[in-house]
């Protein structure tokens, strides 16, 4: 819940993947869940004129917010259940279909519709998104004692890093052995050993919000209209210059937020 822009980080994300036509969502709740309960309950209130009688409570709303046809499901999870555990426990309401998993604590401008195409083709039990980030830290290209060249904050150029962003067939839930398993550690394991999972790479923009300095370079990159993950904003450009929006894929049908 903590905000970027006067907006929780989780209604970022969110709006990234309504932007392509899924807003069909599970959020696992842990840690102060009853905050995201209250935020939902009350979404249409915070975010409309409203007239309510004192004596009645009466409510009457006045116009609509941008988020129509979005489906939120809130689920309990626990507050010391893992990862993996969260996704395992909203099983009974992801009804055997293909879905998609991200974390609550990062945002990126991954197209979401090639990402489940690309899974698709690929027909594997999962799909991870890899990312190059940012390092924290400048790096320094030394010579002979001198420095030569000083990158602040290059991308990492080793390779790629979980990301998260997943795609997932229904059946890399019998992978999850408990709440105290990670998604990580686990399912994606076990995936990877068995040869079944793929990674769409992505080389646009990623971060994380670890940190408060994070927060803080994520809330003046919106501050200053120059966040790469508000990908809604420039569908909404497109669309009031008659530009068609991108399909949505046929599949998965939910998205899961742990």
């Amino acid at each position: 819940m903590v905000e970027i822009g006067g907006r929780p980080i989780l209604w970022h994300i969110m709006k990234i993947y309504a932007s392509h036509g899924f807003n069909d969502f599970i959020v696992c709740l842990g840690y102060r869940g009853n905050m995201i309960r209250d935020y939902f309950l009350n979404y249409q209130i915070r975010n409309c004129d409203f007239t309510i009688a004192l004596d009645t409570h009466k409510v009457d709303v006045h116009g609509n917010h941008s988020e129509t046809g979005w489906k939120v499901t809130l689920v309990e999870t626990g507050d010391t259940t893992n990862t993996g555990g969260r996704v395992r426990k909203v099983r009974s309401y992801l009804d055997g279909m293909p879905f998609m998993v991200t974390y609550g604590d990062g945002v990126a401008d991954v197209d979401i519709s090639r990402l489940v195409e690309f899974h698709r083709r690929h027909g594997r039990l999962g799909t991870v998104t890899g990312v190059r980030p940012s390092s924290r830290y400048g790096e320094l290209s030394i010579r002979d004692d001198m420095v030569r060249v000083f990158q602040e904050k290059p991308q990492v150029q080793e390779g790629c890093i979980n990301g998260g962003f997943f795609v997932f067939e229904p059946a890399v839930l019998d992978l999850i052995e408990g709440d105290h398993s990670a998604l990580e550690d686990g399912m994606l394991s076990g995936l990877a050993e068995r040869g079944e999972l793929a990674v769409y790479r992505h080389e646009g923009f990623w971060q994380c919000m670890d940190t408060y300095r994070e927060m803080q370079m994520l809330n003046q990159m919106w501050e200053r209209q120059r966040a790469p993950w508000a990908v809604w904003q420039r569908a909404a450009r497109c669309s009031s210059r008659g530009r068609v929006r991108p399909r949505k894929t046929a599949a998965p049908a939910r998205t899961s937020i742990a």
